[in-house]
């Protein structure tokens, strides 16, 4: 253990001096992901590899879908037909482990529980929603439809989801379930449902409720509301701008670039933001969530794009340098060979000393739109 560690160590070190290649680390996320996919045998991707046991979680269904999504795109990036082939292996697992409601379950495949939870299927539909515009499979648009109207059921009138929470979560009621919304919008907009984009209206218009001045949300983390992830601040604010850029909603995409502004001026020297954050913007951990980086550098790099203030830029390439820098490229361990860590320390606050499958996958997607 103590080898592996100095050996990323230094790792990270050289990667500070060395000229960073967007490109090679992306390929190496992408490889890394497949071997994750792999090590379950299932069409479902690990849900992290375990520095400490030297071993691949089970499938992960939530992270699984919104995975599919990012290998279309790279297979269509990089010409390499095996990416496609291993999306399209996602989701018809994801389709043959939907649950009879609708729902898809929380948690990994090995999860005591098995209930249907909102953000998972969310999640999910991202995925079945691709792979059924990539081939036109009914089966592909009937798992996406029964999830979408099991979600219309389950929510509130005032557009907020209370029921069918996560059991693995602190919190019932969610502002970043915002991300189910985009995923509701963007079915909508592609089926032609209106009903699934009012939903997702509905959610949003509900998040803003929660959004204080400065424009810090409420109810915004898996365990400690006071000082939420800038993983989940990212999943929220995704939600927000997709919706409003989808619905044509100005005060959405404005209320999704004041909290991108607010993230943006707490992001350090080297590029990382802080793991968690307060209600005045402050800095409430030492170490850095570095999925948040990626999802950071996304929704910057979207903000540049759709309104033009190339502010947005600098900001978006600092994160994605810094999220390279601690990337282990020649560590024999395949485990963690191109893997992105959970924290930066490894002993951080956020899935400590581990390589989540979501945090490459974010990743990926902020370098392919870095590169395209």
């Amino acid at each position: 253990m103590i080898g592996v560690l100095s050996t990323l160590t230094k790792r990270v070190k050289r990667n500070k001096i060395a000229a960073l290649d967007a490109r090679a680390a992306m390929v190496a996320a992408a490889e890394w992901l497949t071997r994750a996919q792999d090590a379950t045998g299932t069409g479902g991707v690990s849900a992290y590899y375990d520095l400490k046991s030297h071993k691949w979680a089970a499938a992960y269904p939530e992270t699984t879908g919104y995975i599919i999504p990012t290998f279309f795109r790279y297979a269509e990036f990089s010409g390499q037909t095996e990416y496609r082939e291993r999306a399209l292996r996602m989701a018809a697992w994801e389709s043959d482990i939907q649950l009879p409601e609708g729902g898809v379950r929380a948690g990994t495949m090995d999860a005591t529980q098995v209930v249907p939870t909102i953000f998972n299927t969310g999640q999910v539909m991202f995925g079945w929603l691709a792979a059924w515009e990539q081939t036109g499979e009914p089966r592909f648009r009937d798992s996406l439809v029964h999830a979408a109207q099991w979600l219309l059921a389950a929510q509130d009138a005032d557009g907020a989801w209370r029921r069918f929470a996560s059991p693995f979560a602190a919190h019932k009621v969610n502002t970043y379930n915002t991300r189910v919304a985009f995923a509701l919008a963007q079915a909508g907009k592609i089926l032609k449902k209106l009903e699934y984009t009012e939903a997702a209206i509905r959610n949003i218009n509900w998040a803003l409720t929660q959004m204080r001045s400065n424009g810090w949300l409420e109810n915004n983390d898996l365990e400690d509301n006071a000082r939420p992830l800038t993983h989940t601040i990212a999943y929220a604010a995704r939600g927000i701008l997709e919706v409003g850029l989808i619905a044509k909603n100005s005060a959405f995409v404005d209320a999704a670039a004041r909290i991108a502004r607010a993230v943006a001026g707490t992001q350090r020297r080297d590029g990382a933001l802080p793991g968690r954050l307060d209600a005045q913007w402050r800095s409430a951990a030492r170490w850095s969530c570095v999925t948040g980086n990626a999802q950071m550098a996304i929704i910057w790099r979207r903000l540049a794009r759709e309104t033009g203030d190339h502010f947005w830029k600098a900001h978006a390439e600092q994160a994605t340098r810094f999220n390279i820098s601690v990337q282990a490229l020649s560590v024999a361990d395949a485990g963690i060979r191109g893997g992105i860590p959970g924290s930066h320390p490894l002993r951080g606050g956020y899935m400590s000393y581990r390589f989540p499958n979501w945090a490459a996958k974010f990743f990926i997607d902020a370098v392919l739109l870095q590169l395209t």
